[in-house]
């Protein structure tokens, strides 16, 4: 069928065969071609300093304009696939009525909102930009990225809606229907700042609609992200609805999108997204496994360090603790369960906690997008997290060693040889952190020029020298990175625009009045606090939840007194542990697939990990210290 649909559409003038064929592998060819342009241009421009002692002139810009062309196209493409990040609660429902049901009204709610933000696209291109160069190429034909990303979107949106029959009407209905919702900036579009009178009358009707329709409208958005509503799309649709009820004018999301698209520390993000895949998707972690079980396995519960370290290590460079359990899980539970002799309920138990246990060590992501989001200093973060992280690993470890000597796990002779071979085999991907931290640092590389180092090393690393992948298979590595790119840029530029709201009213500082009036004590609000991230954590991802949730907590933190740094600690912490709370924590579900277990059974089995992990959030809550003590040294 495949074959011959193919000539079938080579035969048709014109279109088909276009629109199927040239125009996603133009989509695709621009969206890794800038993730590529990442990568060079930070590496290219650390070479051209330390060889000629300057720079290369205009990059800084150039490289934020391509992270907003990577961002938006990643968001396109995510969309193509359904990949954008969710509550997804219609996964609980049995029913599959149900569930078409909430996907049909998660499509149109979403199509009518990305409809209203590329026509606020146009108007900040025409109004908002002054046409300033980026190197040749003028800022506004990079912007036009913002308009054609978010049609795109609309359209797939109301294409994926499984709608039939008659009903197949209300796709381009709600586009229609978006389209006269944005009456007031397409105005602006129009006549810019010479409005006629009865036009502005037309105008002052979706004020006054807006502004009737806030809370019923606030109340739907947060009902479509329980329903699987994509949540940058709750994020918009709550941001517009605000503005507009609040007498501002809409196309300010535009605005919100290109300058939260265009900042320096985000690029970090996609260029570690794409490095850490290149580790999973090469032999990188048998060849680790590996080499730490020949140094280990003479110890009793020497497997378990192996385990512990192997998932640390990974997590820390994908920020996502399912890729963890997904490309690793087989591997390392073949050797716990049949070869080391542990019950499939410790090793089953194990895997799943230690999925999310390296995102307190560098260069994780959420610690990247916690500094970002409260303007922390991202070296602070990153020394803040060593200690609580160690404590995390080893509480971990001496478990799984008291588990091992109890039920007397047996032990492999230590072999010098084989250590050796082992570590032969290994050496590159072992030095690749120490490395990127001695460089990151000591100064020698910035963050963004540390993540795009990262990518070039493994790379050269995994398709040159080790050739685990071959040539033929990188875009499919690209493939699997860019969901979790598009998903968090997505989720990225549209909380800028909610922020700017949530900024503009006050919002976090009359909160913090009224809790501060509410709760006096320090340690209460804490334990509150860890509390309603543990929900927050098993209901979200990381991503999510430190983009939404974190800019509301800042400043009640701050209120409070808590050093941002260590606010920052607990916030992650509190969400690796949500990952293992049920009835809904993400590792539980994944864990549930790759070992093909009852979801009950997963959470009986992890069940003593997350009270351990729990106990060391306790910790690391009420001991600032261990979070804040290596910072008064940098």
């Amino acid at each position: 069928m495949g074959k011959h649909g193919d000539r079938a559409d080579r035969g048709r003038p014109g279109g088909i065969f276009f629109l199927k064929r040239i125009i996603p592998g133009i989509e695709q060819g621009i969206c890794y071609a800038s993730l590529v342009g990442l990568a060079a241009l930070p590496v290219t421009e650390a070479i051209a300093r330390l060889i000629f002692k300057t720079g290369i002139p205009s990059s800084f810009t150039f490289m934020v304009h391509l992270l907003l062309v990577a961002g938006l196209f990643s968001g396109m493409l995510t969309t193509k696939a359904g990949d954008h990040l969710s509550i997804s609660a219609a996964r609980y429902f049995s029913k599959e009525g149900v569930k078409e049901r909430l996907l049909i009204g998660g499509n149109l709610l979403s199509a009518f909102v990305v409809t209203i933000i590329a026509w606020c696209g146009v108007s900040f291109i025409k109004i908002g930009l002054t046409g300033r160069l980026i190197g040749f190429i003028p800022d506004r034909a990079f912007a036009l990225v913002i308009p054609l990303a978010y049609g795109v979107m609309a359209l797939r949106f109301a294409r994926s809606a499984p709608l039939k029959g008659r009903a197949r009407l209300f796709a381009p209905l709600v586009i229609l229907l978006g389209t006269v919702c944005s009456f007031p900036v397409i105005a602006k579009i129009i006549w810019e700042f010479d409005i006629p009178g009865g036009v502005y009358g037309v105008i002052d009707i979706f004020y006054d609609l807006a502004y009737y329709l806030k809370i019923p409208g606030v109340i739907f958005l947060l009902l479509a992200a329980l329903g699987g509503t994509p949540l940058f799309i709750v994020m918009g649709g709550l941001a517009l609805i605000l503005i507009q009820a609040s007498g501002g004018e809409i196309d300010v999301t535009a605005n919100q999108v290109y300058t939260a698209l265009t900042q320096d520390s985000i690029i970090a993000i996609p260029l570690f997204t794409v490095a850490g895949f290149f580790l999973s998707e090469s032999k990188a972690g048998e060849r680790l496994v590996l080499t730490f079980r020949t140094l280990f396995s003479w110890l009793p519960g020497g497997m378990i360090i192996v385990t512990v370290i192997i998932c640390a290590f990974f997590t820390s460079f994908t920020g996502a603790s399912g890729v963890t359990i997904l490309a690793l899980g087989g591997i390392l539970y073949t050797i716990l369960a049949e070869h080391v002799k542990y019950s499939e309920k410790f090793s089953i138990g194990l895997l799943t906690s230690v999925g999310s246990i390296g995102l307190l060590f560098p260069p994780s992501l959420p610690i990247i997008l916690v500094g970002a989001t409260t303007m922390t200093n991202i070296i602070h973060l990153f020394l803040g997290g060593i200690f609580p992280g160690l404590i995390l690993v080893t509480a971990v470890i001496v478990f799984g060693i008291i588990i091992s000597v109890k039920t007397k796990i047996p032990v492999e002779p230590f072999k010098l040889f084989k250590v050796l071979s082992s570590l032969k085999k290994s050496a590159l991907e072992i030095l690749l952190p120490l490395f990127l931290i001695g460089g990151y640092f000591s100064g020698i590389f910035s963050l963004v020029e540390i993540g795009a180092v990262a990518v070039v090393y493994i790379f050269i690393v995994e398709v040159f020298i080790h050739r685990d992948i071959k040539f033929r298979e990188i875009p499919r590595i690209f493939r699997k990175a860019v969901p979790i790119i598009g998903g968090v840029l997505s989720i990225l530029a549209l909380s800028q625009a909610l922020s700017y709201y949530i900024v503009d009213t006050q919002a976090p500082v009359i909160l913090a009045r009224w809790l501060l009036s509410a709760i006096q004590s320090k340690v209460v609000f804490l334990l509150l606090l860890n509390l309603c991230l543990l929900v927050v954590g098993c209901l979200m991802d990381i991503f999510s939840a430190i983009l939404i949730i974190l800019p509301l907590v800042a400043p009640l933190g701050t209120a409070y007194g808590i050093n941002p740094v260590h606010l920052g600690i607990i916030f992650i912490t509190n969400l690796e542990v949500g990952f293992l709370t049920p009835p809904v924590g993400l590792n539980l579900f994944l864990a549930s697939y790759r070992f093909k277990k009852p979801f009950v059974e997963i959470c009986r089995y992890v069940l003593p990990f997350m009270l351990i992990q729990f106990g060391v959030v306790l910790l690391v809550t009420y001991v600032p210290a261990l979070s804040t003590w290596l910072t008064r040294f940098f």
